[in-house]
């Protein structure tokens, strides 16, 4: 059908790496939650694995690599570890995290993707679950700490918008018969390079037109 982008080798690799840095944001919110070293862990890991987790479970691929890769399990365990210590350290490593996060969605975005119409689903649905595959674990974290999704709240920077220019660049190519390994590059660098520009100059999706409502936005 295509080409895959990277070697099974090389994928594994950046799927562990995508894995570690969502999975330290988790951590992370867990600590300024105040959660103990369980909470910690369980936010790390549902950040880490939630969205590819969904993804498998709506397309059949069962038993989800999540539960038969120890790697995929493990991987968030020591992302706990480094944050239940260090915390602090990686706090002021956050712009590292970010850049790292900002990979990660891209990666994601495609990988989920392309994961789903090798499933059997059209291109909509595939860019969806690309979607979901990126964000969804962000989602369940901030539902789990009893937050409003960073996905649902104005005052955050675009995060969505740059998974779905991914995955659909990712759906157009597959109509076209373009996906080519350059081709899907192309597509985590867009997102990639969407996320880190929506970091730096604060770029939000707009409200309601003509937004006159009087409720003052929480924390």
């Amino acid at each position: 059908m295509y080409e895959q982008l990277f070697s099974p080798t090389v994928q594994h690799t950046l799927d562990l790496v995508g894995i570690f840095v969502f999975a330290i944001s988790g951590a992370l919110l867990a600590v300024r939650k105040n959660f103990d070293v369980f909470g910690i862990a369980v936010l790390a890991e549902v950040t880490a694995l939630g969205g590819g987790l969904f993804r498998d479970l709506v397309i059949g691929a069962v038993p989800p690599a999540a539960f038969t890769d120890l790697g995929y399990f493990i991987t968030p365990l020591f992302a706990t570890l480094l944050v239940f210590f260090l915390h602090p350290h990686v706090e002021r490593l956050q712009s590292g995290v970010n850049i790292f996060d900002a990979a990660g969605l891209g990666l994601f975005c495609v990988a989920g993707t392309t994961k789903a119409y090798d499933y059997g689903l059209g291109l909509t649905a595939s860019a969806c679950l690309g979607l979901t595959t990126a964000v969804g674990g962000g989602v369940l974290r901030d539902v789990l700490a009893n937050e409003v999704p960073s996905l649902l709240r104005w005052d955050r920077d675009l995060y969505a918008v740059p998974a779905i220019v991914g995955s659909a660049m990712v759906a157009l190519c597959i109509r076209y018969e373009a996906l080519t390994p350059f081709t899907s590059a192309l597509a985590v660098v867009t997102a990639f390079v969407l996320r880190l520009l929506a970091l730096r100059f604060h770029w939000r999706a707009p409200r309601a037109w003509n937004r006159r409502s009087t409720v003052v936005e929480g924390d």
